[in-house]
């Protein structure tokens, strides 16, 4: 995809809207298909369709996936899904559950519907920034890392503009963003982040990872927020150097009132798991920058090319402009040197 045509950037999935299809028809697929019965409730999403299927064999998500979305990349996320159930059964995420046929998904004009387990738990969103929940989150983070870094994903390396490393493609979308002043500051950043951030980003380890460990798909117990209960939504899911992903964690873990405490907790969770070197450490603070721009950037492009869905696309534009703003303030060497004492080993 190249950066400099605006038609090449929006040529991404992000460009084209959600499918439609009723409940009705729906539910009529998920019985021949899957012989369950039940009821549906609508869940929010960026660019499919999803509800929630309440039926007596339990609960379950089930999911259209945008017609653009290339078949390709429905087969790689769901097959990192049945890898790592077999690589860490225990790891709290969605299980993929064949059709009658043993089929992952049934094609449909309107996009590949997929049946997958339900995972109870709390938006993190609903609750209270805390540093137990934010290490166990980067436990987490951890332990499905390792789980999908023998996962090969058929060779397939899919192009997803959330991906982090590909923030100077972004440029493209900066001329129609309504916000003039952040679209000159995202302008400075990339340019930044092209000359002095992408060429040792090109030297790190890269693995398939989830990309998107954002406070609305992570689930943590009702009865005690510092438990989490599960991670959802692999829609993101990228190959991708494994910096990206902790960067994306921590910089949903930013709390504007303590803007080191939750990324400092974070990377101490992870780093217990999996040892970072110290490039990948003195890259975090720009990577964690970038996911806030990355987010900013997209949403407000989006937002204004879909209007009746931009609450949902918005949510987390406030947090990340709060973050940024906190960043600004603190200085990269005082972030830095935050998160390399949060990421040595405890003695």
């Amino acid at each position: 995809m190249s950066p400099d045509t605006a038609s090449d950037a929006f040529s991404d999935i992000l460009s084209h809207p959600p499918p439609r299809l009723s409940q009705a028809e729906i539910l009529a697929h998920v019985a021949r298909h899957w012989g369950v019965e039940g009821d549906l409730s609508p869940l929010t999403a960026e660019r499919d369709l999803n509800h929630r299927l309440d039926s007596p064999q339990g609960r379950f998500t089930v999911k259209l996936a945008n017609p653009a979305e290339p078949v390709a990349l429905t087969g790689f996320q769901s097959r990192a899904l049945l890898h790592v159930a077999k690589a860490d059964p225990d790891l709290p995420v969605p299980r993929v559950v064949p059709t009658a046929m043993g089929d992952l998904w049934v094609d449909l004009p309107e996009g590949r519907l997929r049946l997958m387990s339900w995972l109870e738990g709390r938006p993190q969103a609903q609750t209270a920034f805390s540093a137990p929940q934010a290490r166990a989150i980067g436990a987490l983070l951890a332990r499905l890392t390792l789980a999908l870094a023998d996962y090969d994903g058929a060779g397939e390396d899919p192009v997803i503009l959330w991906d982090i490393r590909r923030l100077p493609q972004l440029a493209a979308m900066l001329p129609e963003l309504p916000d003039r002043a952040f679209a000159a500051q995202a302008t400075a950043f990339i340019a930044h982040f092209e000359a002095q951030v992408a060429p040792q980003l090109a030297l790190l380890p890269r693995q398939v990872c989830h990309s998107d460990f954002n406070r609305h798909n992570i689930l943590t117990a009702p009865d005690d927020p510092d438990r989490i209960t599960g991670v959802i939504d692999f829609g993101d899911m990228v190959r991708t150097p494994r910096i990206c992903d902790l960067a994306v964690a921590a910089a949903y873990q930013l709390d504007p009132a303590d803007p080191l405490g939750g990324p400092c907790a974070l990377v101490q969770g992870y780093a217990a798991r999996i040892a970072l070197s110290a490039t990948e450490v003195a890259l975090l603070p720009d990577l964690i920058a970038a996911r806030m721009v990355t987010s900013l950037v997209i949403s407000g492009w989006r937002a204004a090319r879909y209007p009746a869905n931009a609450e949902y696309i918005l949510r987390n534009s406030a947090n990340a402009r709060a973050g940024l703003a906190a960043f600004d303030t603190l200085g990269r060497d005082a972030i830095s040197r935050a998160l390399t004492l949060a990421a040595r080993p405890e003695e």
